[in-house]
């Protein structure tokens, strides 16, 4: 009988290409914040609890109450207050805050995913199913859940965040109780913000990184410390990570510790960082939805659109478009001066769907279009591989653009400031600006380490400038009013 062989698995030290630079200046603050968090986070328990019951107060509290007058604002009524809180500050904050720190909502604050995760101690524990671990299952997740807050008003009516909001939670729950052994399923497969989270974390200025790490790209595995089921002795991205702090011990040389970097820096070496087509796709996606979204709101083409599909069905003798369609999906409130038609939920849904598939294709034009002049250029490596690492180019351009336009609100109160109306076009315009010029910026990085000589990037940059002011020509309306 032969003796078994013992291979030796090679090793590498964390480099700035990976995680980049830790200066020494940095280092006592990155210690002080680690070593809190180490320290406390068994206590983190109690951060969940409180965001959930402030979670159930936010959704479920303005169901019982009267209806706000409409002079009611957030320190008059609840029911505005909880509105204004949740799309006026949660829904782009979050957003904003990944380019800061990275997944930490959904690590230290997230009700949805601690609530999943601590069913899953009590439940069956089954096998995570191949459909969830698929990585079009978030993208789906994701545009669904859109085109149904819309077609119910999830902005303006609190029964339709309860359903929403409520009804992602009660997924949660389920997801949670039934699949995964102590792991976070539906974080990492099903969540519809949590991807779209962790494709912009790619951006973030904070990263935890193996400080040992193991040739070959990120794995997926349920064995191990991570929640959310990444192999850490591989991580080299950032997408999965929530930054829950349960990999770190600093007194541990092969530990996972947290490190600041450069914003933007994982995008801009993508190549050591797995380029996910899958996720290129999926940001292409949630831009046009995102767009669709809002321009069904603003554009009167939406709604010489709904009158002539709505003529020519009544000429069909189908009558039954016309009729009002049901409450949990689509928003009937005569009290509010808004009931809605079936005719609305195919329009709606249709308008959103269309968006999404025009600039999706818009998107992988000026992308294929990159891909192609980086190879005539010298760039290496597959039209594939190509086209997935430039496809992150938009994230910034696309994150601003969906600050701004779903998240309108937040710049509500610089409307009663000196700057006035003025001033929110200015700040909207400034970021878009922002994100463009940051978009650039990826994109000429990208096109370096694919062997692009710099006096010959120029070439390659042009499709996604181009794509770039495309983005910011839709969101016109949100920027600068319609």
């Amino acid at each position: 009988m032969s003796q078994k062989q013992h291979v030796t698995i090679p090793v590498l030290p964390i480099t700035e290409n990976s995680v980049g630079m830790q200066s020494s200046s940095a280092k006592p603050v990155r210690d002080a914040i680690e070593g809190f968090f180490v320290r406390h986070r068994h206590q983190l328990i109690w951060v969940h609890a409180a965001a959930f019951v402030a979670f159930i107060a936010v959704i479920f509290l303005p169901l019982f109450l009267s209806e706000p007058p409409e002079t009611a604002t957030p320190f008059t009524h609840f029911t505005t207050f909880a509105n204004y809180a949740m799309w006026g500050l949660w829904f782009p904050l979050v957003f904003l805050s990944v380019i800061f720190t990275g997944r930490s909502w959904c690590g230290l604050l997230c009700p949805m995913g601690a609530a999943s995760e601590w069913l899953n101690k009590i439940g069956p524990q089954r096998p995570i199913p191949a459909w969830m671990r698929w990585e079009g299952t978030p993208a789906v997740s994701f545009v669904l859940t859109t085109i149904l807050g819309q077609t119910l008003g999830v902005r303006d009516h609190p029964e339709a965040a309860a359903e929403i909001l409520g009804g992602t939670m009660l997924a949660a729950l389920v997801v949670g109780f039934f699949y995964g052994r102590k792991k976070r399923a539906w974080c990492r497969h099903l969540c519809p913000i949590g991807r779209l989270l962790g494709l912009y974390s790619r951006l973030g200025a904070i990263e935890f990184a193996p400080q040992v790490r193991r040739p070959g790209r990120d794995a997926y595995s349920q064995k191990g410390a991570c929640p959310t089921m990444i192999d850490l002795v591989g991580k080299n991205e950032s997408r999965h990570c929530i930054e829950c702090f349960r990999c770190v011990n600093p007194a541990a040389k092969g530990s996972v510790r947290m490190e600041f970097r450069r914003p933007g820096l994982e995008i801009e070496n993508i190549r050591d960082n797995r380029a996910n087509p899958a996720e290129a796709w999926f940001l292409f996606l949630d831009t046009g939805v995102a767009l669709g979204a809002f321009l069904w709101l603003v554009l009167p083409q939406y709604q010489a659109i709904r009158q002539s599909i709505g003529v020519w069905f009544i000429e069909k003798g189908w009558t039954w478009f016309l009729e009002i369609g049901p409450s949990w999906l689509v928003s009937v409130h005569p009290q509010r001066g808004e009931v809605f038609l079936w005719l609305d939920f195919f329009t709606i849904s249709g308008f959103m769907v269309t968006w999404m598939i025009a600039l999706t294709a818009l998107l992988a034009a000026t992308t294929s279009a990159a891909a192609h002049l980086s190879r005539l250029v010298g760039g290496d490596g597959s039209f594939g591989r190509r086209f997935s690492e430039l496809g992150y180019q938009y994230a910034p351009v696309a994150m601003v653009s969906l600050v701004i336009g779903l998240g309108a609100m937040l710049f509500d109160p610089i409307k009663f400031t000196p700057l006035g109306p003025a001033g929110v076009q200015i700040l909207k315009g400034s970021l878009y600006v922002v994100g463009v010029v940051w978009s650039v910026w990826l994109s000429q990085k990208i096109l370096a380490r694919q062997g692009v000589r710099a006096s010959k990037r120029w070439l390659p940059i042009l499709p996604g400038i181009a794509g770039s002011i495309v983005i910011g020509a839709c969101w016109w309306p949100a920027i600068f009013g319609a």
